[in-house]
């Protein structure tokens, strides 16, 4: 299973003081935060895409993710989530394909349509045309990425003329592809057609309500010949602060959630809790909880917590990484990896994805794949 941290940059000034971090300083600390994750045992280190204050996460996430790329040799790097809808898929083919042979292949996207509405107008689009915008760019993508010498015409961008991208993915095999999506069901839809991954943030959201997201898109899985439903690829948000002891959890992290740019001023912390995976307490009260999911998301693949938000100390954030790395994540990927049936896939590799693609077994967008359910387990 893979298990890492994802950033959304937000510059938050922290209650206590008043003070908010430079823009400069956020960037390198969300550098070492994606450092520290690789030396505690962490997966993966993932990236949003804003393009206003009071986030600082980069309008080109290929860009910080190379720089950091540099500086791991294990970690794996993703984006959360790449802005579908308002980038050109013709330099979003380029500009990743360069980040993922930069990083020798440890590059994934998350792809969505944000959650910014003002983004649209800001590059000549409009919002009422979001799913359309995904499902055409993405379509174009996805045949960037596969093909050379294309010629294409949709209603959003000017038509190609024997068009192909440099570079080329590397091994001709291209970044494993996450749709994401809180309340879409096209999206979950547009992943089970292309036999890709479906990732859903569910930070904000109950149990009930992703757990018919994730249902939904196996379903579909499973209806355009990829696998069963239960082998889809799923990946879910996580949110938590841990101490030693929960009450000094709940004491110290109590100001920060009241404050919060996003939920600040809203909900309790004990109602955003009780309804949301935000789970404040013990590093053992986090495991139990994390674990439970399995119970309604089925086996999932991805789990990425966000820990440096909300004005949070530097220092404090490295600590919950820490915590996450070398006491929670370790057990939760054990016993997640023993529950999973052998031939349920585990998240996808440059290398698993370079066998399949060399053994014939890629999918088929919409159509059945040119291997059964069986055979796919044999890579």
């Amino acid at each position: 299973m893979e298990i890492g941290i994802f950033s959304i940059g937000d510059v938050t000034p922290d209650p206590h003081t008043g003070r908010a971090p430079s823009e400069h300083q956020r960037i390198m600390n969300m550098i070492e935060l994606a450092t520290t994750a690789e030396q505690v045992g962490l997966d993966t280190f993932a990236i949003g895409e804003h393009h206003n204050p009071p986030f600082v996460a980069p309008g080109t996430p290929p860009v910080l993710l190379s720089h950091i790329a540099a500086r791991t040799t294990t970690l794996r790097l993703s984006t959360a989530t790449s802005l579908i809808t308002t980038n050109d898929p013709v330099n979003m083919a380029e500009d990743y394909a360069m980040a993922q042979h930069l990083s020798d292949g440890r590059l994934s996207l998350m792809m969505g349509r944000g959650n910014t509405g003002q983004v649209y107008p800001w590059f000549g689009k409009d919002i009422r045309q979001g799913i359309q915008l995904a499902v055409e760019n993405y379509n174009l993508l996805h045949r960037l990425w596969r093909e050379k010498n294309i010629s294409w015409q949709g209603k959003f961008r000017s038509p190609l003329e024997g068009y192909t991208v440099t570079p080329f993915p590397l091994d001709d095999v291209p970044p494993f592809v996450w749709h994401g999506s809180i309340r879409s069901p096209e999206i979950a839809e547009q992943a089970a057609y292309y036999g890709d991954g479906f990732f859903h943030n569910n930070i904000f959201w109950n149990p009930g309500h992703t757990a018919r997201m994730v249902n939904l898109y196996r379903q579909r899985y499973a209806h355009y010949g990829h696998g069963r439903a239960d082998q889809a690829f799923v990946g879910l948000g996580g949110q938590v602060f841990m101490d030693e002891k929960s009450q000094d959890a709940v004491k110290f992290f109590r100001p920060y959630f009241d404050n919060a740019p996003v939920y600040g001023h809203g909900p309790s912390l004990e109602d955003f809790t009780a309804q949301t995976p935000l789970t404040v307490g013990s590093p053992q009260q986090i495991i139990e909880r994390y674990l439970g999911m399995r119970e309604w998301a089925g086996d999932f693949q991805r789990l990425v917590f966000l820990v440096d938000h909300a004005g949070l100390p530097h220092d404090v954030a490295l600590r919950q990484v820490e915590i996450l790395g070398t006491e929670v994540a370790p057990v939760i990927r054990r016993e997640m990896d023993a529950a999973r049936p052998a031939d349920v896939p585990d998240s996808p590799t440059h290398d698993w994805l370079v066998a399949r693609h060399r053994a014939g077994k890629d999918p088929v967008p919409g159509g059945r794949q040119n291997t059964t359910a069986e055979e796919d387990t044999d890579v």
